[in-house]
């Protein structure tokens, strides 16, 4: 770093984080597959006392929502800080490059502003389990460094017990309760890594990326962790028995056309506590970096933000399990930021803000020039008033293939306002969905089924609002279902 551009952090800096102040550290954690499945988020199961504290020491965002809940196009809208409609990915396959050869990533943006970026782990899209250990579908300029950590869950893989042999253990309900320790898993080893590189560059500013693979299918995690959970404290979702009758058939992902998959209730117990066994596990590790923080004299200058790429599905809506749909429990996510110092801290805020909005904010903390091309705004007002008026509202849209089910590749397009959640899928032309989340919040009961004047009204409204923002068209450039 150039002593021009370290003078004016000090500078920048100093108006955020008091005069003493060096230019603010980021530590930026991200989670594979995390629904709000944590304490924090009021899951009584979930055990995860280390993000609960982080929580209590920042901002929890209690409404977030992300772009796409699907790995690949979710993660490049958040680090391009643009809607999947601009980059124009929308599934697993194409790099967000292709369509914005040019464009400045947020660890490229601070590593220009003379940061070290450095990537441990699953920041961009990672074919799981099959590509752990390699970069990934990674992207050069975003980093100065990247260390792809690969553990015993790899070498471990023939044991892993597979609920539906006719699919490959990354999008099957699978599991293994793991021998060993947590630090010979490769998110053990993540955060192993990523601690040993903060140690390294005490006294430069850093933003790191410190990406976990779990809990992802396979859901892998030490023994002790599915200790946590025994099955007779697990119980499948409620929904009314009647409940997908007002579902358009392009709302349920492709792959999940029979409920629960078709498996006995026993075994979904069992992927259940998989999952939040490796959540616990997860939590486990973030407490590993939040405890470094501290014991390297980091924590009071460091920006840390805990998101994950997209909710997960674990039964809802009578056996919908993982992600790719356009319902609350996928669209909405984890996003915690503790900003040193910050007014909000130890506050929720209950207002609907999207994951395009990390980039901008991230950006205003540490005072750098803000890029002309981000389409969200910047949190800090909520992070300094959680209750300050904000009127959000998020858009989540979703691609289909088209399968035998439906006669056309499909765009799911969603806007959520504080009070609804409306839907439309190929435009209408595949069904429609209205959920007044004041009196359901569950989305069990479709208003624009038969809306009366009133549904309607407000159907009208958000539509035009929805179609502001998302085009609901299907890309023209070739995608490959097999993939999605």
């Amino acid at each position: 770093m150039s002593s021009r551009i370290l003078a004016f952090f000090l500078l920048a800096s100093s108006l955020v984080f008091g005069a003493d102040s060096k230019p603010p550290n980021v530590l930026f954690i991200a989670v594979d597959d995390l629904a709000n499945t944590l304490g924090c988020y009021g899951d009584v199961l979930a055990k995860t006392p280390h993000i609960d504290r982080l929580a209590a020491s920042g901002v929890r965002f209690d409404r977030a929502y992300n772009q796409i809940p699907l790995c690949n196009p979710t993660r490049a809208s958040i680090m391009t800080g643009l809607r999947p409609d601009t980059i124009k990915v929308y599934d697993l396959d194409r790099h967000f490059r292709e369509e914005v050869p040019e464009v400045v990533t947020l660890s490229q943006h601070f590593m220009q502003s003379g940061y070290y970026a450095g990537r441990v782990g699953k920041i961009y899209h990672y074919n799981v389990p099959a590509s752990i250990g390699t970069d990934g579908f990674d992207d050069a300029p975003s980093w100065q460094e990247t260390i792809n950590p690969k553990g015993r869950d790899k070498t471990d893989e023939a044991k892993i017990f597979n609920a539906e042999p006719h699919r490959k253990i990354s999008a099957a309900l699978s599991w293994l309760a793991a021998d060993g320790a947590d630090e010979e898993q490769t998110d053990g080893m993540i955060a192993t890594e990523a601690i040993a590189t903060m140690e390294a560059q005490q006294g430069k500013p850093f933003f790191l990326a410190a990406g976990f693979f779990r809990p992802h299918t396979p859901y892998v995690a030490p023994k002790k962790y599915f200790d946590l959970y025994p099955l007779e404290s697990i119980r499948l979702p409620y929904a009314p028995s009647d409940d997908r009758q007002d579902i358009p058939t392009a709302a349920f992902a492709h792959n999940c056309p029979v409920p629960n998959y078709g498996l006995d209730e026993q075994t979904l117990r069992k992927a259940i506590q998989a999952y939040y066994a490796c959540v616990s596990f997860i939590d486990a590790q973030v407490g590993r970096m939040l405890e470094a923080l501290d014991r390297l004299d980091l924590a009071d200058n460091t920006i840390v933000v805990f998101w994950s790429d997209h909710g997960y599905h674990l039964g809802e809506h009578n056996g919908v399990w993982q992600k790719r749909t356009l319902f609350e429990e996928s669209a909405r996510s984890p996003l915690i930021i503790r900003v040193p110092k910050a007014k909000g801290n130890g506050q929720p805020s209950r207002q609907v803000v999207e994951f395009l909005d990390v980039y901008p904010t991230l950006v205003e903390l540490a005072d750098l020039k803000k890029p002309a091309h981000l389409e969200g705004r910047s949190l800090a007002p909520l992070l300094e008033d959680p209750l300050k008026a904000w009127q959000g509202e998020a858009i989540t849209q979703i691609l289909r293939p088209a399968d035998t089910r439906l006669n056309e590749p499909v765009m799911g397009c969603s806007i959520r306002t504080d009070r609804w959640r409306f839907t439309e899928w190929a435009e209408g032309r595949q069904g429609t969905e209205l959920y007044d989340h004041h009196t359901d919040p569950k989305e069990f009961h479709n208003l624009s089924i038969k809306p009366d004047t009133s549904a309607l009204a407000v159907i009208q409204n958000l539509r035009k609002r929805l179609r502001a923002k998302a085009s609901g068209q299907v890309p023209t450039t070739p995608f490959n279902p097999s993939r999605l």
